[in-house]
């Protein structure tokens, strides 16, 4: 069995492991190098008569996976050689979806790592977020979805420590997050909304500082960086101001930056924007190496189809108010996600009283 898929089936084991705090993903082993890209989501190997439960769905669910593997570009273009010598035996590949599939089914079982009870967020009679409650699982890629200003931002910066509920409780790994918040944030490394670097440091010395304000040992940080670096595809830009860096590059080294400690939780608030497909399809896969070893991720993305690839659980926000949670299956509940998502947001006739954008009809 391939390394990766190894992992995913490990990922139980390894997320109790790191609840002791006995095993910690560190980034050598979360963010691989670049030369691993084309083992991204790479074939089983099985007899023909006898497929793996991670590669194969339940009868019920074989349509539902055709039409997931479809929305996975990259899982397409992996197909087994044509040239490949004969062996008796097949290559089945193994789509993102399908991993997910597993890794939710795996989380499940595993503790509890981040937790919101009741988390309200008011500004004056403005509710931003109205009694949210979450539950993250150890080794799970949770995805957040709701409309514009539905209440995503708001509720991921009070989980991350970045902005005060007006009532509630968060904890990560039972470390209460407002009240003991140094302690807390050595857990979790955050990617916040509207980006606020110190943008007159270098690349290398903005996640050298990042390290050591987190924590890790000097002699670790140069290390990480470099790891970090390759990684994300940053070597070439490390001695530039961050000042200078295209947006998307700005988005992955803050991305490197909230790793480069090697949490038990990312808060990530919309970590795709801006970046590149090619850019994003590596970072997609260090996320998902990351989440193999056990860590968790709980993101905010406008993309349904991204978060219905790669997420094992979901939660839809709306209004402020958590109105559907669970598995990415048991949420879509057979439909697609985004259709699923119309659904429930039941929005209004698009263009609606704006008949005045479709030209004059007073020209008779």
């Amino acid at each position: 069995m391939p390394e990766d898929d190894a992992t995913v089936d490990k990922s139980a084991a390894q997320a109790t492991d790191r609840q002791g705090g006995s095993s910690r993903v560190r980034p050598s082993r979360t963010a691989g190098s670049r030369s691993r890209k084309a083992a991204a989501d790479p074939g089983v190997e099985t007899d023909a008569a006898s497929t793996p439960a991670s590669a194969a769905a339940a009868p019920s669910d074989a349509a539902d996976v055709q039409h997931e593997a479809q929305l996975d570009a990259p899982d397409r273009s992996e197909r087994p050689s044509s040239s490949a010598p004969a062996t008796g035996r097949i290559q089945v590949p193994v789509p993102s979806v399908v991993r997910a599939r597993e890794r939710g089914r795996l989380a499940e079982h595993n503790p509890v790592v981040l937790r919101t009870e009741s988390l309200t967020k008011s500004y004056g009679t403005v509710i931003a977020a109205n009694e949210v409650t979450i539950d993250v699982h150890a080794g799970s890629f949770t995805g957040i979805v709701g409309p514009n200003g539905a209440g995503k931002t708001t509720t991921l910066s009070m989980l991350s420590g970045l902005n005060r509920p007006t009532s509630g409780r968060v904890t990560v790994r039972d470390v209460d997050v407002w009240a003991d918040g140094a302690a807390a944030k050595r857990l979790i490394g955050t990617l916040p909304d509207r980006l606020r670097l110190f943008d007159r440091l270098t690349g290398a010395q903005l996640m050298y500082y990042s390290g050591v304000l987190h924590g890790v040992e000097e002699s670790a940080v140069a290390q990480r960086v470099a790891e970090l670096a390759e990684a994300f595809s940053l070597e070439s830009a490390l001695g530039r101001l961050v000042s200078d860096y295209s947006a998307g590059m700005q988005k992955k080294i803050a991305l490197a930056c909230s790793m480069i400690h090697a949490p038990d939780v990312l808060v990530l608030d919309e970590p795709f924007e801006a970046i590149d497909p090619v850019s994003a399809s590596n970072v997609t896969e260090i996320l998902e190496k990351y989440v193999a070893g056990g860590g968790s991720v709980i993101m905010s993305s406008h993309s349904l189809d991204l978060i219905q690839r790669v997420c094992d659980h979901v939660a839809v926000i709306i209004d402020g108010s958590v109105i559907a949670q669970g598995t990415v299956d048991a949420v879509r509940d057979g439909m697609s996600l985004e259709d699923r998502f119309r659904h429930l947001t039941e929005s209004s006739e698009a263009g609606e009283g704006l008949e005045w954008l479709h030209g004059s009809s007073d020209s008779e």
